[in-house]
């Protein structure tokens, strides 16, 4: 009954999106939308272009998001002592490893105040290829106001926000996998 009554809630509250409430530029495909559910993401209710970033890596080099348009930004806030962070970290590197080719960039966004010295170690370990990049004073994490971590923004190819997930996904699941599969697909199509 719960669920029944949890469904016609969830019906009605997108008939009362304004059109395009998710749209940047190109209509997205049914499935994004679709997945976009499945995956309790908040989708923002107008089209708003990211907030630009200028951070230190894990490297020692920097790493700004506007140099990335034209990819598929995954920006994840974390921090070590985050035991969610770190149970959704393996699903991220499997993520990326399918989709790098694809035009797929994740940035694991480390919130850690002690900064590469406590960050480096645990990529290490977990051996994790992505990008790392450092928010010791969680200066990003207040430019897109994250009160939580893990928080996540997913980022399409001409800059637009097209979705926030506060708390772990399972990012190489089958409704993770058919969004970004549509998402990357949805760029290459518009341009």
């Amino acid at each position: 009954m719960w669920l029944l009554a949890a469904r016609i809630l969830m019906f009605l509250a997108c008939a009362a999106l304004p059109a395009g409430a998710v749209s940047s530029g190109a209509a997205p495909a049914a499935g994004v939308e679709d997945s976009a559910r499945a995956l309790d993401f908040i989708t923002p209710n107008r089209q708003q272009q990211a907030k630009d970033f200028n951070v230190a890596t894990l490297e020692g080099g920097k790493l700004r998001l506007a140099d990335l348009k034209g990819k598929v930004v995954f920006l994840n806030l974390w921090a070590t002592w985050c035991d969610p962070c770190k149970e959704e970290m393996p699903a991220m590197e499997r993520l990326w490893q399918r989709y790098k080719g694809q035009g797929l960039v994740v940035i694991a966004l480390s919130m850690d105040s002690a900064g590469a010295k406590v960050v480096k170690p645990f990529i290490e370990q977990g051996k994790y290829t992505y990008r790392v990049a450092l928010d010791p004073k969680m200066e990003i994490a207040q430019l897109y106001g994250a009160r939580s971590v893990p928080s996540t923004f997913i980022i399409d190819r001409s800059g637009v926000l097209r979705a926030i997930a506060l708390g772990p996904r399972d990012w190489d699941g089958r409704a993770s996998v058919a969004y970004f599969e549509g998402l990357l697909k949805d760029g290459k199509q518009g341009g």
